[in-house]
């Protein structure tokens, strides 16, 4: 009993519970429905007021518009007030326009006050519910202004409305309530405009501005009018001058309006009055001054990122081309702002591309975020910049070195100066027309004296200046050119500041930059500068002017000043490689070494093409030789650099020297070179002198890299394939080497050309006509190798700019291909060069830039660009023409046939062995000497035969003949009958492999089987079986043999061997 009525006391609670769960359910539902039908009804309500409030709206803008103008101001007043308080940007777009213009007719209204809109602000009761809504209508101008596009026709009348209301409303000037009596007004009014101007500074009224002016003006062509563009930068301004250019305000306008893509460019074009109004204010230099605060530039450069921070040194810089004054009076400042700004930017700027790099049109590589809507705007920009390196602002900033005088002659008339204008600010002339305008004869050499204290501020600020020009070169890279070209048109700039580089120090230039090297101060860093823009500029100069304007017009330098400033190059270079301070470079010291030894470079091998300099100019005497090699064998690498970048320090026999001691260690190495204990493998090759070159080529270029350059025995055969008597010990190589060569080379082939004038070698552009050419001129570039690699000379004259080619110097940024142009047609030059002096319109000779030749009958048309036989060569792009013009002569149309001859030539010869020479030095190490011939050398390294001695009576006669009788062709003549080479080894005739013999000879070649006792004993008693006066002389060159019949007298001598060397019989003929 006791469990049952515990049971139904459980379902009793339960059934309770339950029950009150329903009845909380209940209401929860019953408060919901409520909650819910009172939002309902609230929304119903609201959506119906805001329908009412705005059918109110359109009835009274809508209900007799013709006379809209004539509203109260208090009527428009409320239905604003109505309009803000349903306001929707999306829906109420429209209303809001018919509101602005509602309220700005309201202002234009002659004499009814109680229609002007600003009239309320007067009331008592309504003032400051009329700031209020003032304040509220001008941000949502604001708004909407930040979303329209200007180049949109429909987008450009509401700007045009919304800036009219902004316009109207931040100042009192148009107000028609303040004419008159109204007057006494005006300053408690201009607090309620300063006050609305606040509320929409805070507001972020400046970011509106950057947004629509970039959106208007970021692009090739600007779509903001004259009006608006006149209207926005007024209401950029008003806050600026009301709060009298205090730091802030400043700050706003710099990162927000002067941040804008060429927006003082668009002003001068659009509006000038604008800008009379920022000179006005003196705005240019509180802007720098602001700047120069190191801690404020940094702010603003922070706050607006590379891509701005340029926009804006761009805008300074054309302002400052505006404000010669303050660009004087401030030049301090000016360059200090800009070094900032530009350093900022280079922290950024990066040597290559990668995942966290961006791609610039002026900075290159960059990494920062770059807003790419800013790409249309670049070439303004650029243009902007532009002013920084042009005539004008270097002639302001500059003013101290330009002002000096370098002229003997006072009466001689300064350049004029060039008018202010953006075409003026950059080289757009030849530079060679202004070299008549003043006489380089008669200025002083420029030579190191010192005497300028370096702390002086005039050294500071020229220094600062360098500085600025220098940091603008590393950052703006993909101008870099333009800026040279800019900072090198005007002449007398360079021989100034170097000169002003000669009085600085105690003792002068070299000893002071070799000071500042190891002293790690900001002063010597910007000494160093100075030196590094110098050289930059100068290097840029020599290498665009050809050699008519550098040795016979001397534009900028003369040559006198070349060879002085070379040899301060020189020792600045050798010191920091020999003092051990490029090893361990770093950042600008070695910006600083590449700057120096470019320049240096340039110069050296423009006088390997055309002297400047004296002999032995370019040499170290305080280098021993012997203490380089030395070094070299411990592979000290001050050695090494020294090699590697100013070889020609070392005399050039030191260099040869060196080069075959290269060889003989690789030899060694390679195991190619006799031993007691081994012998070098030897690869034996079957020649038909018939078909020597096809038998050469066909056994010789499947050869490893390795078996080239080890001993190769040549056996020859005849037509019947009769072995030729005698055995190879380098002897029949030489001779089949020197036959190949001689083949090859011979223009007839068409593999190689001959240049007009001083007919040397270069490929034939035509060569493709060979089968397999390129296989060709790959095997004739290692028989040249070869020839190199075991020191034998070959009669083979290569056109200067095919040495280039094959040292790799046209790879360099600073090869000229103008320059190398008159060693393959010095006619063809004189064209080319009298293009780039035509005065005229060159687009009246009808050129394109294209260049057509006559190949074997058929006129072919080379476009030097695509699409370029329909590109006219005009004025802007004559030199690029010529530049083209050359390359193409030189490198395009020879391109494969010269990679194929490299390939063939590097595979026996190292780059790095052939790096040490000069074009000229090459074709001499390939030569021999172009010196006159030794004859006590060679006498000294003669070896005899057949009886013959040194002492022996034709001898005698031999070496008098030579020494007195013949002249100096002659006796080149005789060498090459001899050796096959007109020229002596470069390193003397103790290097002739084999050496030069004589022998005594006493029948004819065909029946010569060597030397026998009986010979011999003849020969040396001049004992004759009959007389030899009938025979010639011989010589087998592959032996370099001369086969000497014993004469009886001297004048018969005289007489067959002239005949003999001038027919040149040669091999097997007497």
């Amino acid at each position: 009993m006791f469990s049952a009525s515990q049971s139904s006391r459980a379902q009793f609670l339960d059934k309770a519970r339950q029950a009150r769960e329903e009845r909380r359910e209940l209401k929860e539902r019953e408060r919901a429905a409520v909650q819910l039908q009172a939002l309902v009804r609230r929304f119903l309500c609201r959506c119906r007021l805001q329908r009412e409030i705005r059918r109110e709206v359109e009835e009274f803008f809508g209900t007799n518009e013709c006379g809209s103008s004539k509203r109260s101001a208090l009527s428009v007043f409320r239905i604003a007030r109505k309009l803000l308080f349903v306001f929707n940007p999306k829906e109420d777009k429209e209303r809001f326009e018919k509101l602005c213009r509602c309220i700005l007719n309201s202002m234009d209204v002659e004499n009814e006050p109680k229609v002007w809109y600003v009239s309320l602000a007067l009331s008592k009761d309504l003032t400051l519910l009329w700031i209020k809504q003032i304040k509220d209508i001008l941000w949502f101008c604001c708004e909407f202004l930040k979303q329209l596009k200007p180049d949109i026709l429909q987008d450009s009348k509401l700007v045009n409305l919304h800036l009219t209301m902004l316009v109207t409303f931040t100042d009192t000037s148009t107000w028609k309530i303040l004419r008159g009596k109204g007057e006494t007004l005006r300053p408690a009014m201009n607090h309620i405009c300063a006050n609305i101007m606040g509320h929409l500074n805070q507001k972020g009224f400046y970011s509106v501005l950057q947004i629509l002016l970039t959106n208007g003006l970021a692009r090739s062509r600007p779509s903001l009018s004259k009006g608006s563009l006149t209207a926005i930068f007024s209401l950029a301004l008003r806050p600026v001058v009301a709060a009298q250019f205090s730091d802030n305000l400043l700050r706003s306008f710099l990162i927000h309006v002067m941040s804008v893509p060429a927006i003082m460019t668009h002003l001068a074009t659009l509006t000038p009055e604008r800008l009379a109004v920022i000179e006005s204010h003196d705005l240019f230099r509180k802007f720098i001054l602001f700047l120069s605060r190191e801690s404020q530039c940094r702010d603003v450069c922070v706050c607006l990122e590379g891509s701005h921070t340029l926009c804006l040194l761009g805008n300074l810089v054309f302002l400052g081309s505006l404000n010669d004054q303050v660009l004087e009076e401030e030049t301090a400042h000016f360059v200090g702002v800009l070094i900032h700004m530009l350093s900022y930017c280079q922290k950024y700027v990066s040597q290559k591309k990668s995942n966290l790099t961006h791609w610039h049109p002026v900075l290159g590589w960059f990494s920062q975020t770059v807003d790419y809507g800013l790409n249309e705007s670049m070439p303004l920009l650029t243009r902007q910049l532009q002013h920084l390196w042009g005539v004008h602002m270097i002639r302001i900033l500059f003013n101290d070195v330009l002002s000096k005088k370098l002229l003997e002659n006072q009466e001689i008339a300064q350049l004029p100066a060039q008018p202010i204008s953006p075409q003026n600010s950059l080289p757009m002339k030849n530079l060679f027309k202004r070299a008549f305008q003043k006489s380089a004869s008669v200025r002083n050499i420029l030579k190191p004296v010192g005497g300028k204290r370096v702390d002086s501020a005039e050294v500071q600020k020229v220094c600062s200046i360098c500085v600025l020009y220098q940091t603008t070169l590393t950052t703006l890279t993909q101008i870099r050119l333009q800026i040279l070209t800019g900072l090198t048109y005007l002449d007398d700039l360079l021989p100034k500041l170097w000169a002003f580089i000669c009085e600085l120090g105690p003792q002068g230039g070299l000893k002071l930059f070799l000071e500042c090297l190891n002293n790690d101060t900001e002063e010597s860093k910007r000494l160093l500068a100075m030196l590094m823009l110098f050289c930059d500029c100068s290097r840029h100069l020599i290498t665009i002017l050809d050699d008519i304007e550098v040795y016979e017009e001397q534009i900028s330098f003369k040559l006198e000043e070349l060879v002085t400033i070379s040899s301060f190059l020189n020792s600045f270079v050798f010191k920091m490689i020999w003092d051990g301070i490029v090893e361990n470079a770093r950042g600008e010291t070695l910006e600083l070494f590449h700057s120096v030894h470019g320049w240096l470079m340039v110069l050296y091998e423009r006088d390997c093409r055309r002297r400047f300099a004296p002999e032995d100019h370019w040499l170290r005497k305080d280098l021993k030789p012997s203490v380089l090699f030395q070094e070299l064998d411990k592979d000290k690498k001050r050695a090494q650099l020294l090699l590697q970048y100013i070889p020609h320090v070392i005399p050039h026999k030191n260099r040869v020297l060196l080069f075959r001691n290269m060889v003989t260690k690789e030899k060694e190495k390679l195991g190619l070179v006799e031993t007691s204990s081994a012998s070098p493998h030897v690869t034996h090759i079957t020649i038909r002198r018939s078909r020597m070159l096809e038998d050469g080529y066909e056994q010789l270029r499947q050869l490893s890299q390795n078996a080239m350059k080890g001993v190769i025995r040549v056996k020859f055969v005849n037509d019947l394939g009769v072995d030729e008597a005698g055995i190879d010990q380098d002897g029949v190589f030489k001779e089949f080497l020197e036959e190949i060569i001689k083949k090859v080379f011979d223009p007839a082939l068409n593999l190689f050309k001959t240049t007009s004038g001083d007919e040397r070698l270069y490929p034939s552009p035509t060569s493709y006509i060979h089968e397999n050419y390129l296989q060709l001129f790959e095997f004739v570039g290692k028989m040249l190798g070869k020839a190199v690699y075991e020191g034998i000379v070959v009669d083979v004259p290569f056109a200067s700019f095919f040495l280039s080619q094959l040292l790799g110097h046209h790879h360099s940024v600073f090869y000229s291909s103008v320059d190398e142009l008159p060693s393959l047609d010095s006619e063809f030059y004189k064209n080319l060069t009298s293009i780039k002096r035509y005065d005229g319109d060159i687009s009246d000779l009808g050129l394109t830039l294209s260049y057509d030749e006559d190949v074997m009958g058929q006129l072919v048309c080379h476009e030097l660009v695509p699409g370029g036989k329909t590109i006219p060569v005009t004025n802007e792009n004559k030199i690029s023409y010529i530049h083209l013009m050359a390359h193409f002569r030189m490198h395009t149309q020879i391109k494969s046939q010269t990679a194929a001859l490299i390939s063939g030539f590097r595979s026996i010869i190292k780059p790095e062995w052939i790096r040490m020479f000069s074009a000229p030095e090459l074709q001499r190490l390939i030569s021999g000497d172009n010196a006159e011939i030794d004859l006590e050398d060679l006498k000294k390294h003669t070896v005899y035969y057949g009886g013959f001695h040194g002492s022996h009576r034709v001898i005698i006669w031999l070496w008098d003949i030579l020494a007195n009788d013949f002249s100096p062709e002659e006796r080149a003549m005789f060498l090459k009958f001899v050796t096959s080479c007109s020229r002596p080894p470069l390193l003397g005739f103790a290097y002739l492999k084999p050496p030069f013999s004589i022998r005594c000879v006493e029948v004819s070649d065909d029946q010569d089987t060597g030397d026998t006792l009986g010979s011999v004993l003849r020969g040396f008693f001049t004992i004759r079986k009959k007389e030899p006066g009938g025979r010639l002389p011989t010589s087998s060159t592959c032996f370099n043999l001369l086969k000497l019949p014993n004469y009886s007298k001297k004048s018969i001598l005289r007489e067959k061997l002239r005949y003999a060397i001038s027919m040149n019989t040669g091999f097997e003929l007497s």
